[in-house]
């Protein structure tokens, strides 16, 4: 069992904390240098959550779902909620509770239960009193937005894909298709005799209400919220939007020879220009076509971008390609005229998208950069893929998109219209979230004032989410010295509910409860210190350092990073003042330091060799992963393959470069088989087809099936690499090793090892720096 927990840190409850014990006071907390946060995974799947039939029950005083840490008198039939101490009679359908005979989620190994909801307590289907039939849940909508403005075989490759999604999607999935360029296009479907298109200018801003009015939806307007009465199948009318959106057996050959017919933007390009591409439009009308229609239905408009948005609102650059695509730089010095207008109408078509529902999943595939840093804000609000590649015709694209859509045990499990919200112990303060979410202002008493990320509420909208989102929840403590908590009751509580709807329509709520325990730091800091978990604490400080350097100006993220350390180590080190020899770390610290070694040389902090768009992306993916994920993002994991032993892990360090070595590096956006230079030779010479060489033939097969393992189940799929010791491709993997050995120290350097060009610092100097700070008085 032991062994168990260790594979799987999130347990069934998928809630990792960084202090797993809290001090009592504000003001000790502000001591611990960590904030207290917790990354939880609301959907994560798990053999052992059992499923109950009925609808939970609920405190009446603070809402919380009754639990298995509430305190139950089985006498009088009332249960006590661990929250606010509220006692609750237990309803008749209870009377049979006892001691013996507990439902499902009183039992004490139960911490995370999952509901599923009756449809009639749904909002998404109405029931019909003269048929007496009950409520059918809508049916997922996909609206597929498709740029024209490519070359042919970008657009070919994009096609082929989107064919073979339609052909992946459920039966009864509604699709819709938009496609665009100088101008935008809405298909008709539902008219298969000829093809039928819906133009709409390139150049100007439309509003829901103009696409409902030229589409010929509005006369019958949808009421905003809930499911339209009178609605089959989720539709206004026959004549009404099921001429646009269609079932996926009903329209696949109708899409299939539209796409066949489709062309690349036939608009003139003037020399020395680029495209006309009316990016923004066209999501502004999938947007409102969508909100014309299904008003509480689980939908997902999925754009396949092939370059930057230069035509209408949302545009990133101008036509002329002497001007640049926005850089850092100019972002820093404010010199990209359009960066915030376009964030601004990207914010704007974010709200639209989540008042409804709706999810914007973004698949960008351009040598430049195609607007992914504008678009953020839409696909993180409303909870969305995001997927960065080369080219349509690139793997990283292709098995992605076909990922999506996929049954099975690779499935993605997406899911629609959540709602997560956290009950908390008094004294307890939610300060906001990180990740896939937006605020749905909801206030309470365990509100902060203090704001981080989607904040000001204790509920929050996610419109699409999947078996791996996860999201940070930052907390403060309200407490002072005189009203700490703790001294009544030891253990502190949280809730997190999340409601959703899983892809076959059905709502499922899960409610997952967590208890930890109060210290008073101000006596003793073991308990506190055997309580820190260094993975999620790496995570955490990553996600707040990305998320500053978003939003304050002028922030050094390298310096806040330093300073962090500096204290978490004068704190909890054990050292004489101003004796840096005698510095020592707890075991339960040890990892952190490195941790942090390696996030400040990763791609999050230092931006300089990136494009705001794979910044945007890398940080996207951060913020929306597992612990385990984020963590192989800021300290990637290396194993090493020899002759003489089987695969085992490796320093993160030019070190482990050998000659007669393969190495496999996991960068999780990109994975690396490496050849050291005599394996290489060996290869190219062909000692691995002849029959005595049979050892080295599987020493070189190793490395490539386990890469091809990590490839398969990762999402979005990584970029695999392939190169030899001294080859151009080596680069990516000596950018991510220590650079021990550099130009400086080349003669200490052992044969067939490498070294690497750089003035960076290696970790063995960072370290010496460290501990001399740390213990200055």
């Amino acid at each position: 069992m032991a062994e168990m927990a260790n594979m799987d840190p999130e347990g069934m409850d998928g809630v990792r904390m960084t202090w797993n014990v809290w001090p009592r006071t504000k003001v000790e907390a502000s001591k611990c240098v960590i904030p207290l946060a917790a990354s939880i995974s609301p959907i994560r799947r798990h053999s052992d959550i059992p499923s109950l039939p009925y609808a939970p029950l609920k405190c009446r005083t603070c809402v919380a779902v009754l639990n298995a840490f509430a305190r139950v008198d089985f006498a009088a039939k009332i249960w006590i909620c661990p929250f606010c101490f509220q006692r609750n009679p237990f309803p008749p359908h209870y009377h049979m509770i006892s001691e013996t005979n507990l439902p499902g989620e009183l039992y004490p190994q139960y911490t995370t239960v999952e509901y599923a909801l009756p449809p009639s307590s749904t909002t998404a289907g109405q029931f019909d009193p003269r048929s007496g039939a009950a409520p059918q849940t809508p049916p997922p909508v996909f609206v597929f937005v498709l740029d024209t403005c490519m070359i042919e075989e970008e657009l070919g490759f994009a096609k082929s894909a989107l064919k073979q999604a339609i052909g992946l999607l459920p039966e009864n999935a509604l699709v819709g298709f938009v496609s665009f360029g100088t101008q935008a296009h809405v298909h008709e479907l539902g008219f298969s005799e000829m093809s039928k298109v819906f133009v709409f200018k390139g150049n100007k801003e439309v509003s829901k209400d103009q696409v409902l009015d030229q589409l010929g939806l509005s006369s019958r307007r949808a009421p905003t919220s809930g499911f339209p009465k009178g609605a089959q199948n989720g539709f206004q009318s026959a004549a009404g939007v099921n001429r646009f959106l269609l079932p996926a057996s009903d329209c696949e050959y109708t899409l299939d020879l539209l796409l066949d017919e489709l062309q690349t933007d036939q608009w003139p390009v003037q020399p020395g220009h680029r495209s006309q591409r009316c990016t923004g439009v066209a999501l502004s009308v999938a947007a409102g076509l969508l909100g014309a229609c299904l008003p509480g239905t689980g939908a997902r408009i999925v754009a396949l971008v092939g370059g930057p948005c230069t035509e209408g609102p949302g545009t990133i650059i101008s036509k002329d390609l002497s001007d640049p695509v926005r850089s850092h730089k100019d972002l820093d010095k404010d010199a990209a005229p359009y960066y915030k207008k376009a964030v601004k109408f990207y914010d704007s078509i974010a709200k639209q998208l989540v008042a409804q529902g709706h999810v914007l999943d973004l698949f960008a595939s351009a040598l430049d950069q195609v607007g992914v840093a504008e678009m953020k804000v839409t696909v993180e609000s409303t909870g969305g893929l995001v997927v960065l590649s080369e080219s349509f015709g690139h793997s990283v694209f292709k098995d992605s998109f076909k990922r999506v859509f996929e049954d099975g045990d690779q499935s993605l499990d997406l899911c629609f219209n959540g709602t997560l919200e956290i009950n908390c112990s008094k004294d307890i303060k939610i300060q906001g979230v990180i990740g896939p979410c937006s605020s749905l202002e909801k206030k309470g008493p365990s509100v902060s004032d203090t704001v981080i990320g989607e904040g000001n509420t204790n509920a929050w909208k996610l419109c699409g989410l999947d078996k791996s989102t996860c999201l940070t929840v930052f907390f403060d403590l309200s407490s002072t010295g005189a009203n700490a908590p703790g001294t009544v009751n030891p253990q502190f509580y949280l809730q997190f509910v999340t409601s959703y709807q899983n892809p076959e329509g059905q709502t499922l709520l899960r409610v997952t409860t967590v208890t930890r325990q109060w210290v008073d730091t101000a006596v003793s800091t073991e308990e506190l210190v055997q309580g820190f978990d260094q993975e999620t604490a790496a995570v955490v400080m990553a996600r707040l350092a990305s998320f500053k350097m978003e939003t304050e100006e002028g922030f050094d993220a390298t310096r806040w990073l330093d300073r962090t350390l500096i204290r978490l180590c004068s704190k909890f080190g054990d050292y004489r003042k101003d004796d840096a020899t005698s510095f020592t770390l707890n075991p339960y610290f040890s990892l952190f330091p490195q941790f942090l070694f390696n996030l400040r040389r990763s791609q999050f902090v230092q931006v300089f060799n990136n494009s705001p768009d794979e910044t945007a992306y890398f940080r996207m993916l951060l913020n929306r992963e597992n612990i385990s994920n984020a963590t192989v993002m800021i300290q990637p994991s290396l194993t090493s393959y020899t002759f003489s032993s089987p695969p085992q892990p490796a320093l993160l360090d030019v070190a482990s470069i050998a000659a007669d070595r393969i190495l496999l590096l996991d960068a999780y956006f990109s994975v690396v088989v490496f050849h050291g230079m005599t394996i290489a030779q060996w290869r190219n010479m062909g000692y691995h087809n002849q029959p005595e060489h049979e050892a080295f033939a599987q020493l070189l097969q190793a490395p490539q099936e386990d890469s091809q393992m990590i490839v398969r189940e990762r999402f979005p799929v990584p970029r695999l690499v392939v190169c030899d010791q001294h080859g151009s491709q080596a680069r990516f993997l000596l950018a991510k090793l220590n650079p021990s050995a550099n130009y400086n120290n080349a003669n200490d350097m052992t044969a067939g090892s490498d070294v690497i060009f750089t003035d960076d610092v290696s970790l063995q100097v960072f370290f010496e720096h460290l501990q001399k700070l740390a213990v200055q008085s």
